[in-house]
C-alpha cells in the first residue's frame, strides 16, 4: 500500500470506546480523511504504530491525555521519539496547567478540548499537516500564555540581563505573546500595525534565537528557559 499524497491519515487514541468511534465516524465523513487505527490506551497505541508503519504512519495522532496502562503524555513522548513524522494533537478535557505544561514537554504538537467541534479539529489538522503553528483551544492557548510568561518567575534575571530571553527584542517578545495567544499572522500584524510579512520575519528571528521550528518548540523552549 503507497500513500496517497491526496490523503489525510489518521490513529485516534482514547480508552472511551464510544469516542473512539465516534471520531472516526465523524473524520471520516470528510473527504480524503482516514482512520488508520483506533487504540484505547497509550500501550495499545505503540503497538498498533509499531505493525501500522510496515505500510503506513498516520500523518495525525489525535492523543486522550487520562487513559490506564499508559497515559497519553507518556505515549506521546515515546511516539515523537520512534515516530517523529507523526504530528500528536492532544484531545482530551484536561486544561490544567500541570497537564498542558507535560503535554507540551512530551512534544505535543497541539491541545484541543473534547468538546470542541469536528470542524474545529479539522482545522486544526490542516495547520498541523501545513506547519502553520500548534493550534489550541482559547482556553488552553490563555494557560499555556500564562505558563509562557510566569513560569519561574522567581528565578528571572533582573532587566538588562537578556541572556535567559535568548536576547528576543521587545518587539519580538510581543509577537511571540500574540503567537502563543493563538493570533494568525494576518491578526497579529493587525494587532501591532504592521503587515504580515514583517511578522514572519520576526517569527522567523524568534525561531533562530530559540533554535526551533515551530510555535510548539519554541512554547517547550521558553517555559524550561530557567530550569539550567
Amino acid at each position: 500500500m503507497t500513500k496517497r499524497k491526496d490523503m489525510t491519515y489518521i490513529a485516534i487514541v482514547d480508552d472511551k470506546g464510544s469516542l473512539r468511534s465516534a471520531l472516526k465516524e465523524k473524520l471520516s465523513a470528510f473527504e480524503n480523511y482516514k482512520v488508520l487505527f483506533t487504540a484505547e490506551n497509550g500501550k495499545d497505541f505503540l503497538e498498533k504504530m509499531m505493525e501500522a508503519r510496515k505500510v503506513i504512519e498516520p500523518d495525525v495522532v489525535l492523543m486522550d491525555i487520562d487513559m490506564p496502562i499508559m497515559n497519553g503524555i507518556e505515549a506521546v513522548e515515546k511516539g515523537k521519539e520512534r515516530y517523529p513524522n507523526s504530528k500528536y494533537l492532544m484531545l482530551t478535557i484536561f486544561d490544567e496547567d500541570e497537564k498542558i505544561f507535560s503535554a507540551i514537554k512530551a512534544g505535543a504538537d497541539g491541545y484541543l478540548l473534547k468538546d470542541e467541534p469536528i470542524d474545529k479539529i479539522k482545522e486544526a489538522i490542516i495547520n498541523l499537516l501545513n506547519d502553520e503553528g500548534a493550534p489550541m483551544s482559547p482556553s488552553i492557548a490563555r494557560k499555556a500564555l500564562n505558563l509562557l510568561m510566569n513560569s519561574k518567575l522567581d528565578s528571572i534575571k533582573p532587566a538588562g540581563e537578556r541572556t535567559a530571553d535568548y536576547d528576543l527584542t521587545d518587539r519580538e517578545h510581543e509577537v511571540l505573546t500574540l503567537l502563543v495567544d493563538g493570533l494568525e499572522y494576518k491578526e497579529i500584524a493587525a494587532d501591532m500595525g504592521v503587515s504580515p510579512n514583517t511578522v514572519r520575519n520576526h517569527i522567523s528571528n524568534i525561531y533562530k534565537k530559540l533554535h526551533v521550528t515551530s510555535k510548539a518548540q519554541a512554547i517547550r523552549v521558553y517555559m524550561n528557559k530557567d530550569k539550567d
